[in-house]
């Protein structure tokens, strides 16, 4: 019963519990109190000449439950680090000048995100600007005299009648809202100011900024200058129909002195992250062509400057690209991607050839092992990037002549002393066609292999997303509670080619579940699972897949479905994303194809379900909102099935586990849950 005791310790921890007996030393496992001291690097910017990085700093704060991100400079050759923007607030995107002799950010130091450039010389620090909305996709000019970003520009509500005129001193209802945008609400921001976003340019010595685009458009992503600074090339979808086609966008070229537009490129797909070469001759952007599948592998292409000669250099990679980067000498790119689980650095010649820099990186939220990271190339050929491990979250390293260096280690003084969950590979074959799946398999700290451990699975969301081999907070959590833990990346997953992901076009969920229960089948002929002590969880996709496999088998005691969606007419007519999910996840309408959209929702099967399935979800969440859990939690109160709801309160899609208390709170619950119906071993 090693579970309830860990999650009644843990409640009471986060419950101020006066009567707990003193420790009598550090605890030697993971512990729920631990998320507070975490630290991770993030936006790894490596300097022009690189000899130095600045990278994004986050690290919890127990005082407002929330991360702070300081910006720190590492030396390459020394590992030495200085902070050099720190204390209240946050600084976060910081971008070198094209000298390196100055350093741009943001900061929420005097409340609002606003943009900052310090002199490395003199450590000095000006804000270069007013602005009335937080500034992204920071580029320097290559003179170094300006930066372009982008930034929301706000527009008036839309009216419908004429307003009473309130009495002087009186106390009304706030006015009416009206809404006639197709896009007007998103996961994390909820209900969305009027306004676009445009590109801006501002002197790098401060001043007034200048707006250069404009119109009932949004230019979003990254900004790349032509090498004479003439002008700015972006992508976005300039159409008429442009909200209902949020998959499609186009490279347009601005002009700095007037703002003219130049549209590049004529795609019926998306086209992002432009990037100029060296000499301004060539673009380089990723995208792919739109056939409205769930799925498609994102490819780099190459262009003429002009917009002539489009082709693409990673055709023969069967992965998906992204952030590329020209060498100095624009004879290749580098380029990011995922493979089996582990998210790398390659550099592409422009004939194709790919050649891995580094392996390994580690990127996002450290709760759930999910793939990602980022990186920087100096124009000495240096490459600054973020690596992780399964016992370590992001750290900056930088690889140089096929040598890896690692300059920071965030993390050792928290995990001194400490065992962790040990992770390893655990190999995999569906029961549905023999598919390889990748698996990974948690041990607890003080693993014996002679005895039966209780297991859970975690399901991935997505779904076309990937685990890797990467630190996971949370899943540690359940291993220093005792449980063996097993994610894997089924089929549906990226980082396999477009093959493996597209298995579950207008197919999701089906053979998943095969691939699931063979992981948990894997385990348990390991030797050391307990097949009568089994749980399952997930989150998003993997809640959805949660509450699908309850429905399917109720060979696992208990289930805890987090932010799930349930019935998918409802999902997709409530999403913040609903024109690319209706468009792209589905060959109808739910108008159209009622049975089609029934028969994919766990709903549907709800009937079959005895196993005790707990949900929880953000009372903010856009993406599954709170509605479909509730769905489910009032069908299975009405089939007498034992449930409960947790309601994450100010929690997000994306932010569930943002705040360390909740975080820590989840995950004592859920063991909780699994704690209330596990039974003695049957060894």
């Amino acid at each position: 019963m090693r579970s309830i005791l860990f999650a009644g310790l843990a409640l009471a921890c986060l419950a101020g519990v006066a009567r707990a007996a003193p420790a009598e030393g550090p605890a030697k496992t993971f512990q729920p109190q631990d998320l507070f001291a975490l630290e991770q690097a993030q936006d790894p910017q490596i300097r022009p000449d690189g000899k130095a990085v600045a990278y994004v700093r986050a690290s919890e704060d127990v005082m407002i439950d929330n991360d702070r991100r300081a910006i720190w400079l590492v030396d390459v050759a020394t590992g030495a680090q200085l902070p050099i923007v720190s204390g209240p607030g946050s600084a976060f995107a910081p971008r070198w000048s094209p000298d390196g002799q100055r350093l741009a950010y943001v900061s929420t130091a005097e409340g609002a995100p606003q943009l900052y450039v310090r002199w490395m010389a003199t450590g000095t620090t000006a804000r270069i600007a007013s602005l009335p909305a937080s500034p992204g996709n920071l580029a320097w000019s290559p003179d170094g005299r300006t930066l372009a970003f982008t930034m929301l520009t706000l527009g008036d509500s839309p009216k419908l009648g004429v307003s009473l005129s309130k009495p002087e001193g009186a106390k009304w209802a706030e006015p009416l809202v009206v809404i006639d945008s197709v896009t007007y609400r998103a996961d994390g921001e909820g209900y969305l100011r009027p306004g676009f976003s445009h590109l801006y340019v501002v002197s790098a010595d401060g001043g007034a900024p200048r707006q250069l685009t404009f119109g009932a458009v949004n230019e979003r992503g990254e900004l790349s200058w032509t090498p004479d600074g003439k002008a700015i090339v972006l992508s976005a979808n300039r159409g008429k129909s442009w909200a209902l086609e949020p998959q499609l966008s186009d490279l347009w070229s601005v002009s700095v002195a007037d703002g003219a537009l130049t549209q590049l490129t004529h795609r019926s797909g998306p086209t992002m992250q432009p990037q100029v070469s060296p000499k301004g001759d060539r673009i380089a952007f990723v995208g792919y062509d739109e056939r409205h599948r769930g799925y498609e592998n994102v490819r780099l292409y190459v262009m003429d400057r002009g917009g002539g000669g489009v082709r693409a250099i990673t055709e023969t990679l069967d992965r998906s690209v992204s952030s590329p980067r020209w060498a100095a000498d624009g004879k290749s790119l580098l380029i990011q991607y995922d493979d089996h689980g582990l998210t790398k650095v390659a550099r592409v010649s422009l004939d194709g050839k790919v050649q891995d820099l580094a392996a390994g990186m580690s990127g996002g939220e450290p709760d759930r092992p999910y793939t990602g990271g980022q990186y920087s190339v100096s124009e000495t050929g240096v490459v600054a990037f973020t690596q992780g491990a399964p016992d370590q979250p992001g750290d900056v390293a930088v690889v140089a002549g096929g040598v890896v260096k690692r300059l920071t280690r965030l993390n050792d003084d928290l995990f001194q002393g400490k065992a962790l969950g040990k992770v390893t590979a655990l190999p995999v074959a569906s029961s549905f066609d023999g598919k390889a799946i990748d698996a990974w398999m948690i041990t607890p700290p003080g693993f014996d292999p002679a005895r039966k451990y209780p297991l859970i699975l975690e399901i991935h969301g997505g779904p076309y997303s990937a685990y890797g081999p990467v630190f996971a907070s949370e899943l540690q959590l359940y291993a220093a509670a005792g449980y063996v833990v097993v994610y894997a990346n089924p089929r549906g997953s990226t980082s396999y080619g477009f093959d493996f992901a597209d298995q579950i076009n207008d197919n999701y969920p089906s053979h998943d579940y095969d691939d699931l229960m063979s992981v948990v089948d894997a385990a348990i002929a390991k030797g050391s699972v307990d097949a009568d002590n089994l749980f399952v969880t997930g989150g998003s996709g993997g809640g959805l897949l949660t509450a699908w496999i309850v429905g399917k088998t109720d060979r696992f005691k208990a289930a805890v479905s987090q932010k799930p969606v349930i019935n998918w007419t409802s999902e997709v007519l409530t999403v913040d994303f609903y024109v690319s999910q209706a468009q792209n996840w589905f060959a109808k309408y739910p108008w159209d194809d009622p049975q089609g959209y029934w028969k994919r929702s766990p709903l549907s099967l709800v009937g079959n379900v005895k196993t005790p399935t707990l949900l929880m979800v953000g009372t903010d969440d856009r993406r599954t909102p709170s509605s479909e859990a509730e769905q489910y939690y009032q069908a299975l109160k009405l089939r007498d099935v034992p449930t409960a709801l947790i309601r994450v309160p100010g929690a997000s899609h994306h932010g569930l586990a943002d705040r360390p208390s909740q975080e820590a709170a989840e995950a004592a619950a859920i063991l909780a849950w699994f704690g209330r119906y596990r039974t003695a071993p049957s060894n």
